[in-house]
């Protein structure tokens, strides 16, 4: 590498962990239950996380995409019916719908703040539609206000996907005070982590109980004689998983504060490099948690952007592409597609084809670095974008 060329400073490593991960893995491991049938670590986080996200009823499984599917499924998704989801986004908010035999309806974007159009959702909608996934990507709320309106008039229930988006808030209200169902990852790169893991905020008791059904082989709690309820699977958080994310969510408020002080000085030195866009806020979102920094650089194409996050990692920048558009998947078209074809999807996903193409974003680890490193951040972006 070229000497003159600007590199990273040092961002804290990811996860973070400390004496109270340590401390719950040793209470988890000397209380003698390591199934959160007889344990007490499992059911501790998840009064813990609800309270923290306004929620009354809390189900902690295995994985964020078990979380997606088992909301659906207490929302009664099933074979042939319709869930229209952002055609930005990982692939597990279509796979979720898919792998019950529903239909994943892709639907554009909005192109400032990467969340989906309600415009767009709006239009898709059909007698089969069952169900609106909003994905707060990168932690910045959907337009909760238009879905909201939108779910109401139309009798469709929401499943918010937030993987993204521990302790983010809308107008105030956080996640679980909005009154849907919402998905929670606790997957390796996310704001709180135990390897994997997941868990789903549920507005009522019913809902909740049908989930514990459902994540268990249809056994219920008390259970002693192979009673199975339900159809099912086995979604259930181990304690020692459970006992880490104890540990994780009593840090998460003051790593938001940081976030929440290094993203808006980051946002405005990216902007300031010409044919640059970082993604945009929508201001009614009063706290983002900035599981990602996320830009754009419009016209670059594919082959260029993935040429420049080649530069900023060898420069040690924790750079990404973004998601592809899910239906420019094989995965998508295994089953549960819809019937239209890729271009005919792309054409009126025009936003979701740009930033797929044009999008960078940056490890949310970064975003915890001093005000100083922003500033070295944006100069190693120019720098790099200056020799493509």
């Amino acid at each position: 590498m070229n000497a003159s060329r600007r590199t990273a400073p040092v961002f804290p490593e990811w996860p973070r962990y400390g004496d109270e991960e340590r401390a719950g893995l040793i209470r988890a491991l000397e209380q003698g239950q390591w199934w959160r049938m007889g344990g007490s670590e499992v059911d501790s986080f998840e009064r813990e996380f609800a309270a923290y996200h306004g929620a009354e009823h809390a189900l902690a499984v295995t994985n964020g995409t078990h979380a997606l599917e088992l909301g659906l499924q207490v929302l009664g998704v099933g074979p042939g019916d319709e869930v229209i989801v952002p055609a930005f986004t990982f692939i597990s908010s279509s796979q979720a719908a898919q792998r019950l035999g529903a239909v994943a309806v892709p639907v554009d974007v909005d192109l400032e703040t990467y969340c989906i159009d309600v415009a767009a959702a709006e239009a898709a909608i059909t007698p089969r539609t069952r169900a609106i996934m909003p994905v707060h990507m990168a932690g910045h709320f959907s337009d909760m206000d238009a879905l909201g309106k939108l779910s109401a008039d139309r009798g469709i229930p929401l499943l918010q996907d937030a993987a993204h988006a521990h302790g983010s808030r809308w107008r105030g209200s956080r996640v679980g005070e909005t009154g849907s169902i919402s998905a929670f990852s606790f997957q390796n790169g996310k704001l709180m982590t135990a390897g994997e893991g997941g868990l789903v905020l549920f507005p009522d008791q019913a809902s909740r109980d049908e989930a514990f059904l459902r994540h268990s082989c249809g056994r219920p709690p008390t259970d002693r004689k192979y009673f199975h309820q339900t159809s099912g699977s086995n979604f259930r958080m181990n304690e020692f998983s459970a006992s880490v994310l104890r540990g994780q969510l009593s840090r998460l408020d003051e790593q938001i504060d940081t976030r929440e002080q290094r993203a808006p000085v980051l946002r405005r030195l990216l902007a300031e490099i010409p044919g640059v866009v970082p993604q945009g806020r929508d201001e009614r979102a009063d706290r983002v948690p900035h599981y990602m920094a996320m830009f754009r650089v419009p016209g670059i194409g594919e082959q260029r952007r993935n040429e420049l996050v080649d530069e900023l990692v060898a420069r040690g920048l924790p750079a990404f592409v973004v998601f592809r558009a899910v239906y420019r998947t094989d995965g998508f078209w295994e089953t549960g597609a819809p019937e239209e074809g890729v271009e005919a999807l792309a054409e009126r996903c025009p936003n979701s084809e740009a930033i797929a193409s044009e999008g960078i974003w940056l490890h949310h680890r970064t975003l915890l670095g001093t005000e100083q490193q922003m500033h070295e951040v944006a100069e190693i972006v120019a720098d790099a974008l200056g020799e493509k």
